[in-house]
């Protein structure tokens, strides 16, 4: 699986699935957050699943989602911040392509 480090802590994939969660936290992530909103693609795992997934493995989980093709919204930042502050780190984000997991990302820094 590759990703891509954006900072000390935090790093960003395209869609993950359940069966990659162990990797991650091999990793040494110890929280995920996804930017994908659920259904936005056929057979795409659900946030729910991947949660699950994560907590069995202990790992922390946000579900953040943000649509594709559309700026992040002031609420999808504020959402994004307080996750972060929220979550242990390293945090991995994902979504399709890791393009809004980063931009939130750097949208956040910009207002702190």
């Amino acid at each position: 699986m590759e990703f891509r480090q954006i900072s000390d802590n935090y790093s960003v994939a395209v869609q993950i699935t359940s069966d990659q969660i162990a990797t991650i936290k091999a990793a040494g992530f110890k929280s995920i957050i996804c930017n994908r909103p659920d259904n936005e693609q056929p057979g795409q795992p659900s946030a729910d699943e991947i949660r699950k997934a994560a907590e069995a493995e202990g790992l922390g989980f946000r579900h953040v989602p943000v649509i594709s093709g559309q700026p992040a919204t002031p609420d999808d930042v504020a959402a994004m911040a307080s996750a972060l502050k929220e979550l242990e780190g390293p945090v991995f984000a994902y979504c399709r392509s890791g393009a809004r997991s980063t931009n939130l990302f750097l949208a956040v820094q910009a207002e702190s």
